[in-house]
C-alpha cells in the first residue's frame, strides 16, 4: 500500500489565509515535499517513473487537493485535465479523493458513462481529508503558473521551500 498526497496551487486561490492553510496540509503530511511540478500532468509521469524503479508501491491512495478534479477526458496521452483519470487507470485499485472547499462539477459530467462507471466507486470528494487516510508516502506539488496569480504563487511556493529546507537540515 502506498499513497500519494498531491497539492495543486491553484487549491488557495480562494482561500483568505493560502499560507496558513498550505502549512496545515504541510503538517498533516508529516513529510517534507518530494518534489514540484509546473504542469500537473508531470507529476504522474514522475509518480510512474517512482514505481517503475520500486521506490514507491502502486499508490492504493492519491489525496488530490485542487481546485480541479482533472478527470475531463479519457484521452490515451495525459494532460492538464485527465491526469488523475489516467493515474486511476494506471492503478486501478487506486482510490481518490478530491479534497476541495466548492466543487465547480463533477468528473461525471466530463467522462463517458462506461469511464465514470470504472472510477466511481473509488472516487469520493470533500473538503475535509477522510479520516483513516493513510499518510502520504510520496508528496507532489504543482504551481499552476497558468491558474495562480504570480503573487499568491510566489508566497505558496516560499512556504513550500521553506518546508523543504527545515527538512532537509534536520536529517
Amino acid at each position: 500500500m502506498s499513497s500519494i498526497l498531491d497539492i495543486d496551487l491553484d487549491y488557495f486561490n480562494l482561500m483568505r489565509h493560502p499560507g496558513q492553510e498550505l502549512e496545515k496540509l504541510l503538517g498533516w503530511a508529516g513529510r517534507s515535499v518530494d518534489f514540484v511540478v509546473h504542469r500537473h500532468h508531470h507529476a504522474l509521469v514522475r509518480w510512474k517513473a517512482q514505481v517503475h524503479c520500486r521506490a514507491l508501491g502502486s499508490p492504493t491512495h492519491i489525496l488530490h487537493v485542487d481546485e480541479h478534479h482533472d478527470m475531463m477526458d479519457e484521452r490515451k496521452n495525459s494532460n492538464l485535465g485527465n491526469f488523475i483519470y489516467q493515474a486511476m487507470c494506471t492503478w486501478p485499485k487506486c482510490r481518490v479523493h478530491w479534497l476541495v472547499e466548492n466543487p465547480i462539477d463533477s468528473p461525471g459530467m466530463w467522462l463517458s458513462e462506461e469511464g465514470w462507471k470504472f472510477v466511481v466507486g473509488r472516487f469520493t470528494v470533500g473538503p475535509r481529508i477522510p479520516l483513516g487516510w493513510p499518510k502520504p508516502d510520496l508528496f507532489s506539488v504543482c504551481t499552476s503558473p497558468e491558474f495562480v496569480e504570480e503573487r499568491l504563487r510566489q508566497q505558496l511556493v516560499d512556504v513550500v521551500l521553506r518546508s523543504m529546507n527545515q527538512k532537509n537540515k534536520s536529517t
